[in-house]
């Protein structure tokens, strides 16, 4: 019986220090996750439908934090409304929203002689762009996983970027040591030069630093949100089908401008004849030449 405990308790032991290796390998490095999550046993305040990578903070690394949600929601531009709310309050700012209404189809149908009805068969979606506090991105992932009634695909990325920051603060020490060494350097064009060119690489490192520290800063969150249903809007408008065809053929007024244009037509054929006065001048010389020569030889016969 002793020996059967003993083996229970090993067993125990084992198992434990399996699950908690692969709980450990799945914490660190670059992460992603995609779909909707698996396991839910969060004790932070944080809903379960978001992941870890988007609070994972470990010590002495850097991360640089971004996701991708695609979505359907129940009303898109309201979904927008309360997205750009949520990011507001949190901080956070749109750098893109394009919300457009993809239409299926349309039809037009005659509801009397004047009228019709357009109906107009469309899907509403928006594609934003968003960066939000990177500490704050598991709530605002929560906040908008709240607006969904289907989720399509969602993923979450945490890039290590600590030794590209170490470089960074490297390259910046070696670039202001250059800068020295190049002060020390005798007054002439290649001093000149020299030091224009490790200004302008120190400028470049500035910006790479500015830019690097920013993306820490404020995690980009790319959504993509849709209606599941089609949508039909029914919008009166005038009945131009009918109204062609009222004006399509006026039988007295069509006459009427026919009867004129036929007497302009007559008169530009005058004009024109007129103008041509001496082709039909020397037409008629020759004809008569010609008659006259005919003539002279029926007679000589």
């Amino acid at each position: 019986m002793k020996n059967s405990t003993s083996k229970i308790v090993l067993a125990s032991l084992i198992l434990a220090a399996i699950f908690s290796c692969n709980k450990n390998e799945t914490s660190g490095g670059y992460m992603a996750e995609s779909a909707v999550p698996l396991a839910k046993d969060y004790t932070e305040a944080l809903s379960d439908s978001v992941s870890s990578v988007a609070t994972m903070q470990l010590k002495d690394k850097q991360f640089i934090k971004s996701a991708e949600v695609n979505m359907e929601v129940k009303d898109v531009y309201e979904a927008t409304i309360s997205i750009e709310k949520s990011l507001e309050d949190l901080g956070g700012f749109v750098t893109s929203s394009n919300l457009n209404s993809r239409i299926l189809s349309e039809e037009t149908f005659s509801t009397s002689d004047e009228n019709a009805t357009l109906v107009r068969k469309f899907q509403t979606e928006n594609s934003m762009q968003v960066r939000v506090p990177t500490e704050k991105l598991g709530v605002f992932l929560t906040l908008i996983n709240n607006r969904k009634v289907f989720l399509n695909s969602r993923v979450i990325l945490a890039e290590d970027v600590t030794s590209n920051i170490k470089l960074a603060e490297l390259e910046a020490k070696r670039n202001s040591k250059t800068g020295e060494n190049i002060e020390k350097l005798k007054t002439d064009k290649d001093k000149v030069k020299l030091s224009d060119e490790n200004v302008g690489e120190g400028n470049q490192q500035k910006v790479a630093s500015f830019e690097m520290t920013d993306q820490l800063k404020y995690s980009t969150v790319d959504i993509y949100i849709k209606e599941p249903k089609i949508s039909i809007a029914a919008i009166p408008v005038t009945n131009s089908k009918n109204m062609d065809n009222k004006y399509k053929f006026n039988f007295f007024y069509d006459l009427k401008n026919a009867f004129v244009e036929g007497f302009y037509l007559i008169q530009k054929l005058t004009v024109g004849l007129v103008s041509i006065w001496p082709l039909i001048l020397i037409g008629g010389i020759v004809f008569w030449i010609f008659r006259k020569k005919k003539s002279l030889v029926k007679f000589e016969k």
